[in-house]
């Protein structure tokens, strides 16, 4: 099992644009990984990599903004749950990057990184 205490550490020293920022970071890398087939264990490691991120991050946030993430957080275990059937599937695939990509927009807009 990974130590994510090391990555906590790291990731709670940014603040909370920032780390909005890296989580829809590691959406927009599941959206462009899931176009190829070999990639199933990179994206089902950034899948789990952003639960995390949420976890860590959600409570410091706006009751709002924390409500989004965690509807975000579900998402993900609904992916985990159905890693199977989802990866090798093409259709299915294409509809989690697609998914993704829409996450990462939303997360990205949530962080306030692009107002300036």
């Amino acid at each position: 099992m990974k130590d994510w205490t090391p990555i906590q550490e790291r990731y709670l020293r940014d603040s909370i644009p920032v780390r909005l920022g890296g989580l829809a970071a590691n959406l927009r890398r599941i959206k462009s990984f899931a176009a190829q087939e070999i990639n199933r264990d990179a994206v089902a490691s950034l899948i789990e990599e952003s639960k995390f991120f949420i976890e860590w991050t959600a409570r410091e946030t706006l009751t709002d903004t924390a409500a989004q993430l965690v509807e975000l957080q579900i998402q993900l275990a609904r992916w985990q749950h159905n890693w199977p059937q989802i990866w090798s599937n093409p259709t299915r695939r294409q509809q989690l990057a697609e998914q993704s990509l829409a996450w990462s927009e939303r997360v990205l807009a949530l962080s306030g990184l692009l107002k300036s």
